[in-house]
C-alpha cells in the first residue's frame, strides 16, 4: 500500500496543473465534507458540503455541491473532509467560490488513509485550491483520477 500511496502522490507531482497553478494570495480556507459511498473503475460522484472561512475577518459561507472522479477509482469510503487553502488575486465578493474546478487527485485508504488533490477554476478561473490539500478518510480505497468540483453558494 505505501508504493500505491508514494506513486500515486509523485503522480500528482507531475500533473501539467500544478505547475500552470496562478498563485495568488491566500484569501482562506475552504473545508469540505464528502459523503461516503464506492468508488467504481473508472470513476465516482459524491455530493460535498462545504464551509469557506476567511482569511481576518469576515462571514464564514456555505457551499454545496458535487465531486467527481474520472479515472482509477476502486473501493468504499466513509464520510471524509477535504480541506484546501484558498489562493485568488486578491479579495473577492461573497459567493465567489461557486462554479466548477478541474484538476487531479490521488488518494490511498487501508483504514486511515490521505489524499491530495489539484484544483482550479471558480471566477474566471482565477481561485486555487492549493495544491495539494489534505484530505482525511476512512475506509478501502484507492484512486488516481482527474478531479471536477461543482460548487454552489447557499446564502
Amino acid at each position: 500500500m505505501h508504493k500505491i500511496v508514494v506513486a500515486a502522490m509523485l503522480a500528482l507531482l507531475a500533473c501539467p496543473a500544478v505547475a500552470n497553478a496562478k498563485v495568488g494570495i491566500n484569501i482562506g480556507l475552504l473545508i469540505c465534507r464528502v459523503e461516503g459511498g464506492a468508488g467504481f473503475l473508472i470513476g465516482s460522484s459524491k455530493n460535498v458540503d462545504c464551509k469557506f472561512k476567511p482569511a481576518g475577518s469576515g462571514r464564514t459561507e456555505r457551499y454545496t455541491g458535487s465531486i467527481g472522479k474520472l479515472g482509477l477509482d476502486i473501493g468504499v469510503t466513509n464520510d471524509s473532509i477535504i480541506t484546501w487553502a484558498v489562493f485568488a488575486p486578491g479579495k473577492m465578493k461573497a459567493g465567489a467560490l461557486k462554479g466548477s474546478y478541474t484538476g487531479v487527485s490521488a488518494e490511498a485508504t487501508a483504514g486511515l488513509g490521505l489524499g491530495a488533490n489539484v484544483l482550479i477554476g471558480g471566477f474566471r478561473r482565477a481561485v486555487n485550491l492549493q495544491p495539494l490539500s489534505v484530505q482525511a478518510q476512512t475506509g478501502l480505497n484507492v484512486s488516481v483520477a482527474v478531479t471536477s468540483l461543482s460548487l454552489r453558494y447557499d446564502r
